[in-house]
């Protein structure tokens, strides 16, 4: 018997105050909140895109139908730092809210890849669509527009590596195959369940896994326009001028052959390093900010050493 903690992190129920300031927090990537919201509201209450149809558009049933049938899967890839993980944690709530529904979500623990025991990985990943499966039905079961799962799958790269891969361990190919089945399980029985899978590697991922996507986002590092809209009203909490927040956001572009910070480099190393160079006897001068965001160096790019 495989207990809960040794499959998933944590289980967090939607809509949740914290969850909804945490996505607020995420300035910079609205079309992605946007059109993820609207993906996983539809995969996993098709009654809103029915009612939707029958509203806009009654005769238009093969329309519909053909988008309800995509399989209940979405990737996030993207650099480090780039917000896939707090996105993929956090946009249930909105979901939740548009829906009107409870959502679960269900953050797989890395201890579902195993240890490499022979059929360890296999058992750890069809016990979490087995619970996720569980979940959802109960959910179904109730008759009515109750709710839904949400089941995370973070690096995943580590988890459905291509199989197409000359050194893949066997132990390896039959986890992938554990994976894909259950994801075609949750399709099959239409349940109101999806999968989000994170990745810095999107082509490690198995093609089979890519094919099952129903979307997959890109998430990149923040643009001039990201970067200001981040640190800008923050900035001007202390009174910085327009060419005060001007030369900040240039400072943490593209220069000298590196790349512009991450979203996690802005809000995890630059405000906080602003701040605590000034705390706790003066206070924060625009020039002395200027200079520390010239001073940190971005993270770097992610390579794949494969």
């Amino acid at each position: 018997m495989i207990d809960f903690a040794t499959l998933f992190e944590r289980k967090m129920t939607y809509p949740h105050p914290t969850a909804r300031e945490r996505l607020d927090r995420l300035v910079g990537l609205d079309e992605h909140k946007a059109k993820l919201t609207k993906i996983l509201s539809l995969l996993v209450n098709p009654r809103g895109l029915r009612r939707w149809g029958d509203h806009h558009h009654p005769g238009a049933k093969l329309l519909v139908e053909s988008v309800l049938h995509r399989p209940p899967l979405v990737i996030l890839g993207g650099d480090v730092g780039s917000g896939k993980t707090e996105i993929a944690e956090t946009i249930g709530d909105a979901v939740a809210r548009q829906e009107h529904i409870a959502i679960v979500l269900l953050p797989l623990s890395l201890s579902a890849r195993g240890k490499g025991k022979v059929g360890e990985m296999t058992q750890l990943i069809s016990g979490a669509f087995d619970y996720t499966v569980k979940e959802a039905s109960a959910m179904k079961a109730k008759g009515s527009n109750e709710g839904a799962v949400i089941l995370l799958v973070d690096e995943a790269d580590a988890l459905a590596q291509s199989r197409e891969t000359a050194e893949m361990h066997h132990e390896d190919v039959s986890g992938v195959n554990a994976f894909i089945r259950g994801v075609d399980r949750l399709a099959n029985e239409r349940l109101p369940a999806a999968v989000i899978m994170c990745t810095n590697r999107y082509e490690a991922l198995d093609p089979a896994v890519k094919r099952r996507s129903a979307e997959h986002l890109i998430f990149g590092r923040p643009d001039d326009d990201g970067r200001r809209a981040l640190l800008g009203p923050r900035l001007a909490e202390l009174g910085f001028s327009d060419a005060d927040v001007d030369a900040i956001v240039a400072a943490t572009g593209p220069r000298n052959g590196l790349p512009g910070f991450t979203y996690s480099d802005l809000t995890q190393r630059l405000v906080p390093s602003i701040v605590l160079d000034a705390y706790p006897s003066k206070p924060i001068e625009p020039a002395r900010a200027v200079a520390i965001a010239r001073a940190l160096q971005p993270s770097p790019q992610f390579k794949d050493q494969r």
